[in-house]
């Protein structure tokens, strides 16, 4: 039997039988962007190792367990939401699979090798850090969602370091700050493979973004039909296939 802490709640990791999660209100917990990065993602049976930079309560670790046999490792710098993540492989009995580092992601490259990582994932904060930031009340929030500890480049550097030639870094990020994304990737010699805009309904603005970047890899982007997320019923097909609801 889970024993949950004070403020602790156990969910079902959307439709996939069998997978739970803990979260805690408190924190910024696991949502669509995460959900939809992790079905974005295309390891091949040559990926041996991936990454989860900044994995909060290790969804996109648990999300990426049901598609791939490779090590996993997620990196969180909040002790506490670290301890939660923890806790999530072990009931979910993947510990042998899945190791979460309690890790700022800048100092990476001094404890793995150059070159040492098939894949990497990122669900980063979507917005810049200033003084006067419309910041949340919660330091958690805050963390996940604007760059205190880290910054775009930053993540790209390290990604950079740690990744093998050819292999990919996969970021779910906001429409509007794409255009710095792009120079930046091109700046570090990554190149763009798949783009994909998240839209929250059909003739709405996209809201997020999928990018697929390969490090050192040849020119050619691919831009994928929209994907949107509800219709005049609720949630679109696309969607509940990606949930697994309705599915035996």
């Amino acid at each position: 039997m889970t024993v949950l802490k004070p403020n602790e709640v156990l969910n079902d990791l959307l439709g996939y039988e069998g997978l739970k999660i803990i979260q805690r209100p408190d924190m910024f917990n696991f949502s669509l962007d995460s959900t939809l990065l992790a079905d974005f993602v295309k390891p091949t049976k040559k990926v041996k190792k991936i990454m989860d930079f900044g994995t909060g309560l290790a969804p996109v670790p648990l999300f990426l367990s049901l598609k791939t046999d490779a090590k996993i490792i997620g990196i969180e710098i909040q002790k506490e939401v670290f301890d939660i993540a923890v806790r999530n492989i072990e009931i979910n009995s993947l510990t042998d699979q899945i190791t979460i580092l309690n890790e700022d992601i800048k100092r990476l490259h001094n404890i793995y090798n150059h070159s040492s990582i098939d894949l990497i994932t990122c669900n980063p904060p979507f917005f810049k850090f200033h003084e006067n930031a419309n910041i949340n009340n919660s330091d958690y929030k805050t963390i996940a969602r604007h760059e205190k500890s880290i910054d775009l480049e930053s993540i790209i550097t390290t990604a950079k370091y740690l990744l093998n030639n050819k292999a990919h870094l996969y970021m779910v990020h906001r429409p509007e700050r794409l255009s710095e994304i792009l120079e930046l990737l091109k700046k570090h010699r990554f190149s763009v493979k798949r783009l994909r805009f998240i839209h929250p309904k059909e003739h709405q603005n996209a809201n997020m973004v999928l990018i697929d970047a390969s490090k050192q890899g040849l020119d050619g982007m691919l831009i994928l039909p929209p994907l949107y997320v509800h219709n005049e019923h609720g949630y679109t097909e696309e969607i509940k296939r990606i949930f697994n609801y309705g599915r035996k």
